[in-house]
């Protein structure tokens, strides 16, 4: 069998991460994980990290140049402004993220012709959704919405390479994404971990902190990475456009419960609360907490990157009314031959164990109290 070499490119981000996980854990394939900063994988995986930052044109011709011959693109990466939701409509961060894959693309596809698939990440944000009600379920199928947005120029850009350089593409357009990594754009993960801690801490309930009920669809990023493997080897993922969710809807208030007792905490009564504004001035609270349980020395801002804003958008923060119900169909990825799911509260259950062993999150069974020396 021919060696298997995958790039994956934002491989600290919350996707590349469980990719870079999951890759270097299957058998025939070399990983090379590219992103600013070193993801954090299990002691048993071995991969080769790149420091690289993606917006340097020359820094990425010079890092491709002295790379193993790659077979197979996984781009996640990501450039997000301050404040997250402002940006999402903002013509110079278009600009920097098409400009990104391509500082990349480029000299991967002027070095040799040994590229064979790439596989990149949109989200809702192509229905509109952040825009306005889109039609329920969404379809891959649809023509494009009318709206300005970076997804539109990678996807062109890449397609137009393809056809060129004849590799396949795989386009991804994921719900809310979960995993459990820190420090990135959007991972609601840690910001709710971080919350419960800081509200027992405090003496505070646990309450939703959100806006009205709406329903809405969660993806694992494990789950994205296993459909990321597939996807660079089936012949019927080649060229097309899969939207890709758990595989179940949930509400954040009926959701909310769980996510409480598997923190050790119940759940208050809804109580509207800004987590772009509320957590950041818990910096001290969560120093103590950090030192209380022995935690990982990770000062609140480096956990929670800019996900305490988009945790605002996506618990409807502020709305004056319910929103929309924003969902997709997953048919086309079944059909297609994709079809694992994971409950969306077992899931949560997961990911905060998963926080809570990587002594991201205090320990929320018995509670012992660890020296941090």
């Amino acid at each position: 069998m021919a060696a298997k070499t995958v790039l994956i490119a934002g491989a600290s981000g919350v996707v590349g991460h469980a990719a870079v996980e999951h890759f270097t854990g299957l058998g025939g394939w070399n990983t090379l994980a590219l992103s600013r900063r070193r993801p954090e994988i299990s002691s048993d995986r071995t991969c080769q990290h790149i420091p690289l930052d993606l917006q340097d044109a020359e820094a990425c011709r010079a890092a491709v140049a002295a790379m193993p011959e790659v077979t197979h693109l996984v781009y996640t990466a990501l450039y997000e402004k301050p404040g997250l939701v402002e940006g999402w409509r903002d013509p110079k961060q278009m600009a920097t993220n098409l400009a990104m894959l391509r500082n990349l693309l480029e000299p991967l596809m002027e070095r040799s012709g040994s590229l064979q698939h790439v596989s990149l990440l949109q989200g809702t944000k192509a229905y509109g959704v952040h825009i306005h009600r889109i039609a329920v379920p969404a379809r891959e199928r649809w023509p494009r919405d009318p709206h300005e947005n970076f997804y539109w120029l990678q996807e062109d850009y890449l397609r137009e390479a393809s056809s060129r350089h004849g590799f396949g593409i795989t386009v991804f357009r994921p719900q809310v994404v979960f995993g459990d990594v820190v420090g990135v754009a959007m991972n609601l993960t840690p910001v709710i971990g971080a919350y419960a801690a800081i509200c027992r801490e405090e003496g505070l309930p646990f309450s939703f902190p959100g806006g009205p009920a709406y329903v809405l669809e969660a993806v694992d990023a494990r789950l994205i990475a296993k459909a990321l493997a597939w996807a660079a080897e089936a012949p019927s993922a080649r060229n097309e456009t899969f939207n890709i969710t758990n595989g179940d809807v949930f509400v954040w208030q009926n959701v909310w419960p769980a996510i409480a007792a598997e923190l050790g905490m119940e759940a208050g009564p809804d109580e509207p609360r800004s987590m772009g504004e509320f957590l950041p001035a818990k910096a001290k609270t969560w120093d103590r907490i950090v030192e209380k349980y022995g935690l990982k020395p990770i000062p609140l801002p480096a956990l929670l990157g800019e996900s305490h804003h988009y945790a605002d958008f996506t618990f409807a923060y502020g709305a004056q009314h319910r929103p929309p119900p924003a969902l997709v169909s997953t048919i086309k990825l079944r059909q297609a031959g994709f079809g694992d799911c994971i409950d969306t509260e077992d899931m949560f259950r997961d990911l905060f164990r998963s926080l809570e062993a990587k002594r991201i999150l205090p320990p929320t069974r018995g509670m012992q109290v660890l020296s941090a020396r």
